[in-house]
């Protein structure tokens, strides 16, 4: 069947008709016999006038099928031909997950593509794949009292009067295939009751949280997804709390099939209501609930307001203090900027490391599954005969002036000084700054102005900086 209508001119070259000169004229229509052509531009031409190609936009432009030259022809002008170069082709743009990776050539997504910057990574949680772990791999009895980090940036909390006991662990057990090697498991080892609520939180500083521009218009919406394999079915919850502005959002997640990895992913508008300090401190919290008690569970999930208890569980059936049987895993939590979760940004264990240090950082190992011979800490000089004074530097600056972690251990840190070995117990840290400190000893017994190493030489010890939100 013959084509109806306008032949299409994208990617098809044409000629335009002859033109005839009409003396003092400017504008002409180009045809092709008698259907007028339009090309998309004066760029999508070639024009030669009396043998000379015309420069075009200068010697003419074009509006529609009409071409005007810049000056009017005269008797004698000849318009050789008129090339149409055909259009370009708009494809518009694709539907939304229609592009699929093997239409991308490799090497083609780049850092600038995608926004990276070393100092601001997609996923605002530290750590999420629980690959580091300075302050050890088990953490028993954690119950009433408790509030202790965990594995590195995870803390366990509680409220209430609670008998029930966790262990929070570093473990193994992984989804199959997601390219993870860690998870944090959460095991209940003694079965009560009396809490008000149960969580693994994990604080976002402030001043890194400023491009999500809470408390404008333009609030950024938030995704948080992560994998989770609990011993129990039911409905899970976890709450975001802005502790700038007291503002709370809770949602909630299914567990479908117990003791089975399964991703979840959560939408989280942005809040025009409350905005972050732009500060060292705690922003943004990020809770886990575990079990939540009556006055605990009773909020409305899904929408930001004002703190309130009942936000902590709402919405949640799982209670992980019941029985001994009750554990939970988690992995792969990643809370970004937008509306779609994107794949784990996995991070080089360098990199993870540091971005750990900033709030914790172990000096000494020992006691944390470091090496089994001497560990130096750093060269001490006796400050007095009775004081002395060694230096640490940190790899990272901390958030804040941090406090000591180490573990009392007699003889088990010692000054080698002109090849003698001294005691170095009962640290204190003195003049602490944001990239190094003093670590002092005011029991010493020396030759005021000697120097000598300091190193831990037992396997109890252990020397941490915190700095921890």
């Amino acid at each position: 069947m013959a084509y109806i209508g306008t032949k299409p001119t994208v990617g098809n070259f044409q000629i335009c008709d002859a033109i005839s000169v009409v003396n003092g004229q400017a504008a002409y229509t180009m045809q092709v016999g008698s259907v007028n052509v339009t090309p998309q531009s004066a760029n999508h031409m070639i024009v030669s006038l009396n043998g000379t190609i015309q420069k075009p936009n200068s010697s003419y432009t074009v509006s529609g099928s009409t071409i005007t030259f810049s000056s009017n022809l005269a008797t004698g002008d000849v318009i050789d031909f008129i090339q149409i170069l055909g259009d370009v082709l708009d494809l518009g743009v694709p539907s939304d997950a229609t592009v699929t990776t093997a239409k991308l050539a490799s090497n083609s997504v780049t850092y600038e593509k995608i926004g990276y910057n070393a100092n601001q990574y997609r996923n605002i949680i530290i750590n999420g794949d629980m690959n580091i772990a300075q302050r050890g791999t088990s953490f028993t009895g954690l119950t009433n009292g408790s509030s202790d980090y965990t594995v590195d940036r995870f803390k366990f909390n509680e409220s209430g009067s609670m008998t029930s006991v966790f262990t929070f662990s570093q473990d193994t057990d992984v989804p199959s295939g997601q390219g993870f090697a860690k998870s944090l498991k959460i095991q209940n080892t003694t079965a009560g009751s009396g809490h008000n609520v149960v969580e693994a939180i994990q604080f976002i500083e402030a001043q890194n949280l400023q491009y999500l521009k809470f408390g404008t218009s333009s609030a950024e919406n938030l995704t948080l997804s992560f994998w989770v394999k609990c011993s129990e079915t039911g409905t899970g919850n976890v709450s975001i709390y802005n502790l700038d502005a007291t503002r709370q959002i809770a949602k909630n997640y299914t567990i479908n099939s117990a003791n089975t990895w399964e991703k979840k992913t959560l939408s989280i508008p942005g809040d025009t209501s409350g905005s972050f300090n732009n500060d060292n401190g705690a922003g943004l919290g990020i809770y886990f609930a575990l079990a939540a008690s009556s006055g605990y569970n009773g909020g409305t999930p899904g929408s930001w307001g004002s703190y309130s208890d009942g936000l902590r569980g709402a919405g949640m059936t799982i209670d992980l203090t019941n029985s001994t049987s009750d554990n939970i895993y988690i992995t792969g939590v990643q809370l970004e900027a937008g509306t779609t979760a994107s794949d784990f940004e996995f991070l080089p264990v360098d990199v993870n490391l540091r971005r750990c240090q900033r709030y914790y950082f172990l000096k000494a190992t020992h006691n944390r599954g470091g090496s089994g011979g001497s560990e130096d800490i750093g060269i001490g000089t006796y400050y007095t005969s009775s004081s002395m004074r060694a230096n640490v530097a940190f790899p990272i600056e901390m958030r804040a002036k941090p406090s000591i972690d180490v573990a009392t251990v007699s003889n088990g840190y010692l000054i080698r000084v002109n090849n003698t070995s001294d005691s170095f117990d009962n640290f204190t840290i003195n003049n602490p700054s944001l990239t190094s400190t003093q670590i002092i000893n005011a029991s010493a017994s020396g030759t005021q102005g000697q120097a000598g190493l300091l190193f831990s030489d037992n396997s109890s010890c252990f020397l941490a900086f915190d700095s921890e939100l």
